[in-house]
């Protein structure tokens, strides 16, 4: 592998980047050239959303090639087009050869969710205190059960009873959390059915339309945006007096979060782990409409 290396102001690193696709690199990323310096660049953004902006006033854009001549023709093309002007190429270095399977694996250990309940992955041995396990493969989804999310939904999972009850998990990612899981992403229902055999359990595993009717417990761990516009469709697959779980929100989100689902059931902060929330509710029994206050009177007490 060979990567191409470029300097590039803020307001060509989009172009450049778009350049580099069409030239075939394997894949182009952005770092600020200034970065672990006094004049650094801080750029923030909301997990899964748009970043603020595409790049640092001073970008190095990274593109990586299969061969060296395609690294140095891309370069050469680069420099006679007008938006290139001012850009530099700072040069090609080969990448040393490395088993990227491996070093993925290195990234995932043995995650606690309780003394006892572990996500263990398929390479790695379980902990001798580890009574209850989830042995899991990420593939191309997310749930690793590493992130503050993921752990809140298991941990809420965990101390309960929920021993044949109908469970739908909305955007299952890996399959972490499911028992009727539903997603997107077809590459995250292929990971989910992966696991599940891994598992030795049965689920059923497909695209959105295949949560059907009503469950006992609702679990959706995504984002918050996404959450509020699936407030209707969540709650109408929340049998009456069931849970529903969600995950994905910062702390900051969750009175949009409470006022979005307000029409079907009242949200509250179940947990809190490095800025992010858990919220649950309860869907009314039936009959029960939770737009009207009931508001009782005793005798001897009315005014």
């Amino acid at each position: 592998m060979f990567e191409l290396r470029l300097l590039c102001p803020e307001d060509r690193v989009e172009i450049v980047s778009e350049a580099l696709d069409a030239l075939d690199a394997l894949s182009v990323s952005v770092e600020d050239a200034d970065a672990q310096t006094d004049v650094e660049q801080a750029l923030f953004g909301e997990p899964g959303l748009p970043p603020p902006k595409e790049g640092w006033q001073r970008s190095r854009v990274l593109a990586l090639f299969a061969e060296r001549a395609g690294a140095f023709e891309a370069a050469q093309l680069l420099q006679v087009q007008d938006f290139f002007g001012d850009c530099e190429v700072q040069g090609v270095i080969e990448v040393p050869a490395q088993d990227w399977v491996r070093l993925t694996q290195s990234q995932f250990a043995p995650v606690s969710i309780t003394p006892e309940f572990w996500i263990v992955p398929s390479w790695h041995e379980p902990p001798a205190e580890a009574r209850q396990i989830i042995r899991l493969d990420p593939g191309l989804a997310f749930g690793t059960g590493t992130h503050p999310t993921t752990r809140m939904c298991l941990g809420w999972i965990a101390r309960q009873d929920l021993a044949g009850q109908r469970v739908l998990d909305y955007g299952c990612g890996s399959g972490i959390l499911a028992i009727d899981a539903v997603d997107i992403d077809p590459a995250a229902v292929d990971s989910t059915q992966a696991n599940a055999q891994t598992n030795r359990v049965q689920l059923k595993a497909g695209l959105p339309d295949a949560a059907q009717g009503s469950y006992a417990t609702v679990l959706a761990n995504i984002l918050a945006t996404p959450l509020k516009l699936l407030a209707p469709l969540l709650c109408s697959h929340v049998a009456a007096g069931g849970n529903l779980v969600l995950a994905g929100i910062l702390e900051r989100q969750a009175d949009e979060l409470k006022q979005a689902y307000a029409p079907y059931l009242a949200l509250e902060v179940a947990d809190t782990q490095e800025g992010w929330i858990l919220m649950t509710g309860r869907k009314p029994a039936v009959g029960h409409d939770p737009r009207v206050q009931r508001v009782c009177f005793f005798p001897g007490l009315m005014p």
